[in-house]
């Protein structure tokens, strides 16, 4: 699985231009956490290389990068989690899910 890392707040513009061509997909991740460190490990065994061209797989480290969170949530109106996935199609946040909730199953339904 070929992460997008989103360091800066300036990668969420390239996050909502490329929502338009097709779906992101947003992780968000908190590095010193086992649930999270599972909901990733499920998500990437599954994870296929053609899922890329349904999803735009991006991913947000918590720990380094808080401020980029907490402008995610204030852009897409969601209570900020972790982990996290949120999916954002047209510049709006259409699916988001938390801890064990997290499904590839789901995400690929999209």
């Amino acid at each position: 699985m070929n992460w997008i890392n989103i360091t800066d707040l300036t990668e969420l513009d390239r996050i909502k231009s490329e929502s338009f061509k097709h779906n992101v997909l947003l992780f968000k991740h908190s590095t010193s956490c086992s649930i999270s460190l599972t909901a990733l490990n499920r998500l990437e065994r599954n994870w296929k290389d053609e899922d890329s061209e349904k999803l735009s797989p991006f991913y947000l480290d918590l720990l380094n990068h808080r401020h980029v969170s907490n402008a995610i949530a204030e852009i897409y109106g969601i209570e900020h989690q972790s982990p996290q996935v949120l999916v954002i199609k047209d510049g709006k946040c259409i699916y988001t899910e938390t801890h064990y909730g997290i499904s590839y199953e789901d995400l690929m339904a999209l």
